[in-house]
């Protein structure tokens, strides 16, 4: 039995990034909201100047980033974000020699997950589901992060506890949640990006994968 790793990781880092603006802007919020003025006539420009504001966010550029998981896609997530100007964070105890001699000397490498979640304005998870990781994202590590933190998930459902992350969207101390595994009870919540498993929906994935599947058939 053969998988195929990284073969999807530049994929969902696009996505990444796209959700660190989708997570700062309201973006999403502002299409739906625009699309409300349909039949408006002449009156379009002056409801968008005067509702516009409503969807003010702040820029990404000198904001710190968190990067739980340093493999094939932290490690990419963690170097573009630097480049856009991000201060970056990486916490990663199983780092291997080779992604460290990827991973660019502008990020720095926390000691401790309290190091990420008392310093960073956005956290992103990009490590596997087991025992230890589950739930790690819950209430008592929320109450850690910086006030008004934005959180993504695009590594898997089950780090995040629902119930804990909707109860800290309501009262504030998270500001924003970009998922591509959404449950069920974070559908329709203000400040919640759910996207439906986007992550590998690429061409260039499907190519990467096929090719790679290939190359450890011949090699086997």
């Amino acid at each position: 039995v053969f998988n195929t790793p990284g073969a999807n990781a530049n994929a969902v880092k696009e996505l990444v990034l796209c959700a660190l603006f989708l997570t700062s802007r309201k973006i999403a919020p502002a299409l739906d909201w625009v699309k409300t003025l349909k039949g408006q006539g002449d009156q379009v420009e002056k409801l968008i100047e005067k509702g516009k504001g409503q969807f003010a966010g702040p820029e990404i550029q000198g904001k710190a980033l968190g990067v739980v998981g340093l493999g094939a896609i932290g490690i990419l997530v963690a170097n573009a974000a630097s480049q856009l100007g991000m201060e970056v964070y990486g916490y990663d105890p199983y780092l291997s020699v080779e992604h460290a001699w990827r991973l660019s000397s502008a990020v720095h490498l926390s000691p401790s997950l309290d190091e990420v979640y008392q310093k960073c304005d956005y956290i992103t998870l990009h490590l596997p589901q087991t025992k230890d990781t589950k739930g790690m994202v819950n209430g008592e590590s929320l109450q850690k992060m910086k006030d008004g933190v934005r959180i993504l998930n695009f590594a898997r459902g089950a780090l995040v506890d629902t119930d804990a992350l909707l109860e800290a969207l309501g009262q504030g101390k998270v500001a924003a949640y970009a998922t591509d595994f959404p449950a069920d009870a974070m559908l329709g919540v203000e400040g919640v990006v759910a996207l439906p498993h986007l992550g590998a929906s690429t061409p260039e994935s499907e190519d990467n994968c096929a090719v790679m599947a290939v190359d450890q058939m011949k090699d086997y």
